[in-house]
């Protein structure tokens, strides 16, 4: 009689990656992950880092309520010292593969943990406005031209063309501002990075804070808030983990 064959090991199970954090970095008890069941969150360790992950669900959508909880976890463990956020979707085959790679780029990692410790970012987008058509009408030569043409001969192709020129008008007018409040803003920032663009914006950049400044810069933006509202509208988000101003992650 034959011994029955060995049953296959267990195939290794895909991981949602959280972030990197340092090795000795204090775990939040009782954290759960993303998905419609969420998975209790835990770390791999390799060498000085550590990688925070869970069991990887098995449909993974951008709903809010996950979008929230990867964010919320992110924050979590930046009271506790600095983190590598990882984008919201970060699946990895399985644990080993997150080891072999926290092992080859933990110089990275830990020059950018370095550099992120004690800070926050904050995101400022700034979108035209409305505010004050008549300004734009006088300081605009081809608003002003295209309007007195549209009030001597009304029509259709006239309305659109002068709306067209309005619309580039007050996106000159927001740029101009933003580019003002920019400056002034990261002057009191340890570092400023622009976005990606975003619909209907002239701005996105986000700011690299040490957690103190954190009142000193948002006093900036409402200080600069009333000064440009008829120019621009500014709008301010965070704190946020630092995802703006990290590399070398796993």
């Amino acid at each position: 009689m034959t011994a029955p064959a060995p049953a296959p090991a267990p195939a290794p199970r895909s991981v949602y990656v959280y972030g990197v954090v340092r090795a000795s970095h204090a775990m939040p008890p009782g954290r759960t992950g993303v998905g419609e069941r969420p998975a209790p969150v835990r770390t791999v360790r390799a060498g000085a880092l550590a990688a925070v992950i869970s069991d990887a669900p098995a449909r993974l959508r951008a709903k809010r309520r996950d979008l929230l909880a990867h964010q919320d976890l992110a924050l979590t463990l930046g009271r506790d010292g600095p983190v590598l956020p990882m984008r919201f979707g970060m699946v990895a085959p399985d644990e080993e593969s997150v080891r072999r790679q926290l092992l080859c780029t933990q110089n990275d990692c830990l020059a950018a943990l370095e550099r992120v410790d004690g800070r926050i970012e904050m995101n400022l987008k700034a979108l035209p406005t409305e505010a004050d058509l008549g300004a734009l009408v006088r300081e605009d030569p081809e608003v002003s031209r295209l309007r007195t043409a549209a009030r001597r001969a009304p029509g259709y192709e006239a309305s659109v063309r002068l709306g067209e020129a309005v619309a580039r008008g007050l996106k000159r007018r927001a740029a101009a501002a933003a580019a003002t409040v920019l400056a002034e803003l990261s002057a009191v920032a340890d570092a400023t990075v622009h976005g990606p663009e975003v619909e209907g914006c002239v701005l996105n950049a986000s700011f690299l804070l040490d957690r103190r400044g954190r009142r000193r810069f948002e006093g900036a933006v409402e200080r600069l808030t009333p000064a440009h509202r008829d120019r621009v509208e500014l709008r301010l988000t965070g704190p946020l983990p630092c995802y703006s101003f990290t590399e070398g992650r796993a």
